[in-house]
């Protein structure tokens, strides 16, 4: 399994903060690797909902299946899928005096037979990091001063 974590500081509220980050189909307004992040299931954020994906990775378009497995006040952490790699990512958010403190984490299996170079796909996933990382700091911060 490959993991790439990252922590970003922003000046918007915890719960202002967690609450547009488990909106993934907000994903597209903060990553740069992911074009297309539509909801399939309708109504408020709950564990089962689903989300259809397209992400950008070493130039070719990726389409998953994303579902929600874990929510709570602070945490949200969905499985992302395909015929290739099963994704996990989780956000987490706390609060940071009047701002917060948000965590990114994905944990990526390759299936198939690519599963014997994961290891040299690791450079690849860690370049994703930083583009979004960023993204969600300066999302998140715009946010803070509208």
């Amino acid at each position: 399994m490959i993991t790439v974590t990252g922590s970003v500081e922003t000046n918007l509220s915890a719960e202002k903060a967690f609450a547009f980050m488990s909106e993934f189909e907000n994903t597209t307004k903060w990553d740069p690797n992911t074009p297309v992040m539509d909801k399939i299931t309708p109504g408020p954020v709950a564990v089962g909902h689903k989300y259809h994906a397209e992400s950008e990775f070493r130039g070719k378009r990726q389409t998953l299946v994303y579902e929600v497995i874990e929510f709570t006040d602070n945490h949200i952490k969905l499985r992302g899928e395909n015929k290739t790699v099963t994704s996990f990512d989780s956000i987490d958010v706390r609060p940071n005096g009047s701002g917060s403190v948000v965590t990114y984490t994905a944990e990526f299996s390759i299936h198939g037979p690519a599963k014997i170079i994961q290891p040299l796909l690791k450079p690849a996933f860690n370049s994703l990091r930083d583009p979004a990382l960023n993204g969600i700091r300066d999302t998140l911060n715009s946010l803070a001063a509208a």
